[in-house]
């Protein structure tokens, strides 16, 4: 996979959730059986975006970050190439 931090060129406003000190897993997969998990550079440098995109199956999404100890340390995605059934 590809991944492409934007930096929105803000600091964090708010602080970090204190449930998750060491970032989160975030899964984006709907439960799909055809997936894909990618580390995330973690943690975030502000506020901004990662851009990750499958350079496989073409599945992009967008995930955003506050440059806090709470932000996304890893994506997992459902295949687009596979007929996915839960």
């Amino acid at each position: 996979m590809n991944v492409t931090w934007h930096d929105a060129g803000r600091e964090p406003k708010n602080a970090p959730n204190p449930a998750h000190p060491n970032g989160i897993d975030l899964d984006a997969s709907g439960g799909a059986v055809a997936t894909c998990t990618e580390r995330l550079p973690y943690p975030a440098k502000r506020c901004g975006q990662y851009l990750i995109e499958c350079e496989t199956c073409g599945q992009r999404i967008i995930v955003t970050t506050a440059g806090r100890p709470d932000d996304p340390r890893s994506i997992k995605l459902a295949c687009k190439l596979v007929k996915n059934g839960h």
